[in-house]
């Protein structure tokens, strides 16, 4: 064995590590996030601020302040939540919940906590995902395993960019990290592949515009059928408050601490929107170094006709939710068929049907 191969080897076995290792820290991460639901649900502060609307209890900067007994008997002022109302689907005016730390100290320090070992976790895996591409002298995607981990890196870093900006998604940290652990553990176990290099037809710039534009648009829409699921278990909650029922101990001790459905709604469609226009040169792309690498731009291969599904269907959602009759419920419902193409594109095409587009391996 020459140098060069003893390098790549050590690297690829490098990168093997880091991924392991991010598991672990994303299993930290994953226990945070537990802890700090469950501390959240145990707030009365949480419970009450989910009902206060921006006139009930909130001074001029819109935080609500409530008084919790201390051990000692004295007492402690929380000016978290900040409550903003929003003007929900329909007639509906609904305040955002509290988030999942309900408005606690304990709640608040146990997310802190998940967000910094989710962003070590990130880190960890990132280097992973870098080291492979050395190990292998070129882009990281070249089979299942390889686009999985990426996959999982670059949802993770679109959730840290939302945190950055200082936007409302939190909530969204336990399934993340769960869905995380699944992909890597699918990935690390069923899609395995040793590091090789790429098929002929693959060895152009662009695998890396073609490929990469393709997981950014997956992880984005990941995060906007997130929302979208959240949105209809909030807007069923919402709608039997509104009805004068009674909703059950979940939905009082989790969903009311979600942002309001209007918010979810809303964040979902930005979200999904934002990143159509990408999608649409990814199939773009992908019919170009098609014509580059077989000589035609369209020819029927299975991952080309799901990709242009996908496409259709996130264009029907958009169209859907631009129209009045179609917002809400029903717009929610596209976006979930829409992110399940997706879905079947990447698995249940690479793995069950034949096409060029087959990655190497599985």
């Amino acid at each position: 064995m020459n140098l060069a191969a003893a390098t790549n080897e050590n690297l690829a076995h490098t990168s093997n590590v880091l991924i392991y290792s991010s598991m672990a820290v994303y299993t930290l991460a994953f226990f945070a996030h537990i802890a700090e639901w469950v501390f959240g649900s145990r707030s009365k502060v949480g419970r009450t601020a989910a009902a206060l609307t921006g006139a009930e209890g909130a001074d001029a900067a819109g935080s609500v302040k409530v008084q919790v007994a201390q051990k000692g008997g004295g007492t402690a002022v929380l000016d978290r939540p900040k409550i903003i109302t929003r003007a929900a689907a329909g007639s509906r005016d609904v305040p955002d919940g509290p988030g999942a730390a309900g408005g606690t100290f304990k709640g608040d320090l146990y997310g802190r906590m998940a967000v910094s070992m989710t962003v070590l976790a990130f880190l960890v895996e990132a280097s992973g995902v870098i080291a492979r591409a050395m190990s292998v002298q070129r882009a990281p995607w070249g089979n299942m395993y390889e686009f999985s981990i990426t996959f999982s890196t670059v949802a993770v870093g679109a959730y840290l960019i939302l945190l950055a900006l200082k936007k409302n998604v939190r909530w969204m940290g336990l399934l993340l990290v769960t869905t995380v652990l699944l992909d890597l553990g699918i990935a690390t176990t069923v899609l395995y592949t040793s590091s090789d290099q790429l098929v002929p037809a693959l060895h152009s710039y662009w695998l890396w515009i073609h490929v990469s534009t393709a997981i950014i648009c997956g992880a984005v829409f990941y995060i906007g059928a997130a929302g979208t699921l959240m949105y209809l278990f909030r807007d069923s909650y919402e709608n039997k408050l509104a009805n004068g029922g009674q909703p059950g101990s979940f939905a009082q001790s989790v969903l009311s601490r979600l942002p309001a459905a209007a918010t979810l709604d809303k964040f979902s469609y930005r979200v999904n929107a934002a990143v159509f226009p990408l999608w649409t040169f990814t199939i773009i792309a992908g019919a170009i170094w098609a014509g580059d690498a077989w000589g035609r731009y369209w020819g029927w291969d299975p991952k080309e006709v799901w990709s242009f599904i996908t496409w259709v269907a996130y264009a029907c959602y958009l169209h859907a939710r631009a129209t009045a009759g179609w917002k809400g419920r029903k717009a929610a419902y596209l976006a979930l068929i829409a992110f399940g193409c997706w879905l079947f594109n990447y698995y249940g095409v690479n793995i069950f049907v034949t096409g060029k587009h087959s990655y190497a391996g599985v």
